[in-house]
């Protein structure tokens, strides 16, 4: 097994404070703190140095961490090869943990806990929320198994040796708009045909921000932002209340009692967000993990949205006159 120091360094180094990676991997700061200095005894030399309030790897972390990754990868693997061969598994190899943002957790995740169960009857199967970033900070400390994100700033990057990321599906983005409103007897319209329109979107610096934002830049406006909503269904009264509009991806579900309308967006490309899977790097081949991986990409298909055109999650759009 891997020396759960050089753990604790990873964590440490992600999150740039004792106080984060005690909270992330359920220590104490203490604790924590002692892993790191028995690490630098054992090695005779200082691998975490203070940077303001925080800290940072030394030449010497950045180092050992660099050339301990393929161990990282390895022992992933031989978890997998070992839960392959075994003919009884051990309880800790029969739990699987997945994190995902609030649509994945609401639309993709649930269906993926029936796919493991019907494979693995025995396995506890555990669904986290949580955003794209802490996704990966969860994946890193052992926290989560497999993560279900939005690509977006800031991630890990795809060469980023500690994971491995996977297109899932790219979800098209439609215009909500109120009842009555022009736009919403259209078969599909333009992004830019809401160029003049009041926008509601998310807060700045959020992911939902961002994306509106680069959408809008790409069909050559920047919006006029009247309101801010975080949820979904906030989102949906504000638009049904015709205060403006906004976009909803096609695999977030609104309740109903909205006299809202979702009409397709049409482009080249179209608007859409790209979601991934992500995991430890070296870990797909651990059965439950495999059988998670499995179980997304199937309800990919079947939701027709990977690399198709499929509306099968819309409600019944009207014909454009």
């Amino acid at each position: 097994m891997i020396d759960h120091r050089l753990h604790v360094l990873r964590v440490v180094a992600e999150l740039g404070t004792v106080t984060e990676a005690a909270r992330r991997l359920g220590y104490t700061p203490s604790a924590v703190s002692h892993q790191l200095k028995s690490l630098s005894k054992d090695l005779g030399i200082a691998v975490v140095e203070p940077q303001g309030r925080g800290l940072r790897l030394t030449a010497a972390g950045s180092l050992l961490l660099e050339r301990t990754q393929e161990l990282f990868t390895r022992w992933e693997e031989i978890r997998g090869e070992i839960a392959e061969a075994g003919t009884g598994a051990a309880p800790n190899s029969r739990i699987l943990r997945l994190c995902g943002f609030s649509t994945a957790a609401a639309t993709l995740l649930p269906p993926t806990v029936d796919a493991v169960r019907r494979r693995h009857p025995d396995s506890t199967v555990t669904i986290i929320e949580a955003g794209p970033e802490e996704c990966f900070e969860l994946l890193l400390a052992d926290q989560a198994d497999v993560a279900v994100v939005v690509a977006t700033d800031p991630l890990p990057p795809r060469s980023d040796a500690r994971f491995e990321q996977d297109t899932l599906l790219s979800d098209r983005l439609d215009l909500l708009v109120p009842d009555g409103h022009p736009l919403a007897c259209r078969a599909s319209v333009s992004l830019s045909n809401a160029a003049e329109e009041s926008w509601i979107v998310d807060r700045p610096g959020t992911p939902y921000h961002r994306l509106v934002r680069a959408a809008c830049a790409a069909a050559g406006f920047a919006p006029e932002v009247a309101h801010l909503s975080h949820e979904w269904e906030t989102g949906a009264a504000l638009v049904s209340a015709g205060l403006g509009v906004s976009l909803i991806p096609r695999l977030a579900r609104l309740p109903h009692g909205y006299a809202v309308h979702r009409v397709p967006l049409r482009g080249d490309p179209v608007p859409s967000r790209t979601i991934l899977t992500g995991i430890r790097s070296g870990s797909s081949r651990q059965p439950l993990i495999a059988a998670a991986l499995a179980g997304l990409q199937d309800i990919a298909a079947t939701l027709g949205q990977n690399g198709g055109d499929s509306r099968s999650s819309l409600p019944r759009v009207p014909t454009e006159e």
